[in-house]
């Protein structure tokens, strides 16, 4: 089977309110293991940035480090979205309050990908900053304002 030309890369970040081995953060790392499990089960999923631990708590994109950072690799923007806020991960959204500080800019950054390429951290870093900066565009956008993949 070939690959398809685009997949969706998203970078998402976080501010936690404590350390992370702080007791206040023990029931939102107490949930890594699932939620990781069912993106990994999710339709369509292709990749997910981790370390040996099978998380991604561990890599620090930022000086500030109480921020976390996630990436990962979906086949559409509708695969991502339907994981994100119609799977059981929306329970953890919901509780993230609890555990992280509001961000003054998009927590989400969304951007096309030829098939098979792995984003690397300090692309979605960039593709972050870009969003932050510049607003949606075809370089990195959000849900709410959305690209069309490049053409071929």
């Amino acid at each position: 089977m070939t690959e398809p030309r685009f997949h969706i890369a998203q970078i998402n970040i976080a501010a936690m309110r404590f350390a992370l081995d702080h007791a206040e953060m023990t029931p939102f790392v107490a949930q890594l293991d699932r939620v990781n499990a069912l993106a990994d089960s999710a339709p369509g999923f292709v990749w997910r940035l981790q370390d040996d631990s099978g998380h991604a708590t561990a890599i620090k994109a930022y000086a500030d480090e109480n921020i976390l950072i996630n990436i990962s690799v979906w086949p559409g923007i509708e695969d991502l979205f339907e994981y994100s806020y119609q799977s059981a991960h929306a329970e953890v959204l919901r509780g993230r309050k609890q555990w992280f500080t509001r961000l003054e800019t998009a927590a989400l950054a969304l951007w096309w990908v030829r098939g098979g390429e792995i984003p690397s951290v300090p692309e979605g870093v960039a593709r972050h900053d870009h969003l932050r900066q510049h607003g949606p565009s075809a370089h990195a956008f959000t849900f709410k304002q959305r690209f069309p993949p490049p053409p071929a």
